[in-house]
């Protein structure tokens, strides 16, 4: 179905599904096999299968500001002490799914549900449960909780590292649960990851939609074609200009286009094609199409602290996995309904360029880096210059809420706790950087100058009933016919957990309300 030359071209298909990253590559498998439908799926990023280095989990780092990476970036703020953050964004086929660190999760049952308190009717737990189902292949078997011959392969390590059962071990001496599954009857604990591989090789959604498959007639993938504008007649979406090669072609749907492009580069299309706050676009000459004033709005992501390092006592060997191999997910304080604070470990030193700057990270180092999964803080893109090459600004505003800045001292200070525990004592030789316990203020410096991208960018399209929402719970882009979106801008409310589950499950459910449910 994908080729090094582009496919030949029909003038119109039933269905275009525009970004075959994760979400679009489910989208257009499940409407071309559902009938004979003809689906085309226009994706900016080359082919992955002509990059071998995806298949390896190990490797995902090099992909960050890569070749096949967007390049975006977040906006400077005082909050962080005025840094800009590299926001890797997948440029190929499978998009983040293909170049990204491989985590499943689902999050906490009441993150969804907190969907459906927000106007996302009918996006409970109970009703997404399902369609998280029907995307796993889990390494354990079906469960009322976890699915079976899905397209999406679902396994743990068969060999972890010796720091990701130290990050369990050390966890449950602190007080944390061990659990079997993450993605069970709850997500507080410590746990080995559950991660996208089979038998130790990356299996993207790419991979488990496109390429794994029969092949299907009525599915056309065109790779490197970048997307210009949507095109419009009548109130409703049409088709799509897009680049093939150097030339600008115009395609048209019969039926539907759906945008699957991310949290950038869908709202980002939608304001380029005249679809936003019509003064903002006035501004930059744009003709409003439809005037939705929540295009860009709602930003969100859960930050990061990139990383507390440490001197290891001994080599720490190859590099296992994706370079980490478990999570910890607890409570910043009593009281909380779930848990807002994640830990992940790198098998080697990791740190944004000002850490690395101050300190020597040569040599037998690893690093654990503590998140926030309940970040309060919300931000927002905009258009800075018309054109798909203008200018954005992409702003977080990460720790603009003050209990965001809270939770993350407390989770530094666990970070320091647990290398003190029995269970690193054959790894931990020292803190490195920083190169001490700190205070309450140099936590608060170290956070503001460590505070970087979980790669969980959400919500710029929120879903919702309200006038700001921009799509419908049916994901239907509000006031447009023909036009749906199906990717995590339409989230309303972040999850406690990375974003690839949520989005596939996201897909699925759009080509349920697409062709009827399946």
């Amino acid at each position: 179905m994908t080729a090094s030359t582009p496919p030949a071209l029909l003038p119109s298909y039933d269905y275009i599904v525009v970004g075959g990253g994760t979400a679009g590559s489910a989208v257009a498998r499940r409407l071309a096999e559902r009938s004979s439908a003809t689906v085309l799926v226009i994706e900016a990023g080359p082919d992955d299968e002509g990059f071998d280095g995806i298949a390896d989990p190990a490797r995902w780092v090099a992909f960050c500001n890569g070749s096949l990476d967007w390049g975006y970036e977040y906006a400077a703020t005082s909050l962080v002490n005025g840094r800009t953050m590299a926001l890797p964004r997948g440029r190929v086929l499978g998009g983040s799914s293909s170049t990204g660190a491989l985590h499943w999760y689902r999050g906490h049952a009441a993150d969804y549900d907190a969907w459906a308190a927000a106007g996302a009717t009918g996006w409970s737990f109970d009703a997404c449960l399902p369609f998280f189902r029907r995307i796993e292949d889990w390494e354990d078997g079906e469960t009322s909780l976890r699915g079976a011959d899905g397209p999406m392969r679902i396994e743990r390590s068969r060999d972890p590292h010796p720091l990701a059962w130290a990050m369990i071990e050390g966890a449950a001496e602190l007080g944390i649960p061990i659990i079997d599954d993450p993605n069970g009857a709850s997500n507080e604990g410590a746990a080995l990851a559950n991660l996208t591989q089979s038998g130790g090789r990356r299996w993207s959604a790419a991979t488990g939609y496109l390429h794994a498959g029969r092949p299907l007639a009525n599915l056309t993938v065109l790779t490197r074609s970048l997307a210009l504008r949507l095109t419009f007649a009548h109130g409703r979406c049409t088709g799509v200009h897009h680049l093939v090669g150097d030339r600008v072609t115009e395609t048209a749907a019969r039926v539907e286009v759906i945008l699957s492009l991310g949290a950038i580069d869908t709202p980002r299309l939608l304001l380029l094609s005249g679809i936003g706050n019509s003064a903002a676009l006035g501004r930059l000459g744009i003709d409003t199409v439809a005037d939705l004033h929540g295009v860009g709005a709602n930003l969100q992501d859960h930050p990061m602290i990139r990383a507390v390092n440490f001197r290891a006592r001994a080599p720490l060997g190859p590099i296992r996995d994706n370079g980490g191999g478990s999570v910890i997910n607890w409570r910043s304080r009593p009281g909380l309904a779930r848990p807002d604070l994640t830990a992940i470990c790198f098998q080697r030193a990791s740190a944004v360029p000002e850490l690395a700057a101050d300190y020597d990270l040569t040599g037998d180092v690893f690093a654990i880096a503590p998140g926030l999964m309940e970040s309060r803080s919300k931000g927002h893109l905009r258009l800075l210059e018309s054109g798909p090459g203008g200018r954005m600004e992409i702003q977080p505003n990460f720790l603009s809420h003050p209990d965001d800045l809270e939770a993350l001292v407390t989770a530094v200070d666990f970070a320091m706790d647990l290398v003190e525990t029995s269970a690193f004592a054959k790894l931990f030789a020292s803190y490195l950087a920083p190169g001490r316990r700190l205070d309450r203020a140099e936590t608060v410096d170290f956070i503001r100058t460590t505070c970087t991208t979980y790669f969980h960018t959400c919500g710029t399209c929120r879903m919702g009933t309200d006038d700001e929402a921009v799509v419908d719970p049916e994901l239907r882009v509000r006031g447009i016919e023909g036009l749906r979106i199906a990717d995590a801008s339409v989230i309303p409310v972040i999850p406690s957990c990375g974003t690839m589950a949520p989005t596939l499950m996201i897909a699925e459910r759009a080509a349920d309300f697409i062709t009827g449910p399946h």
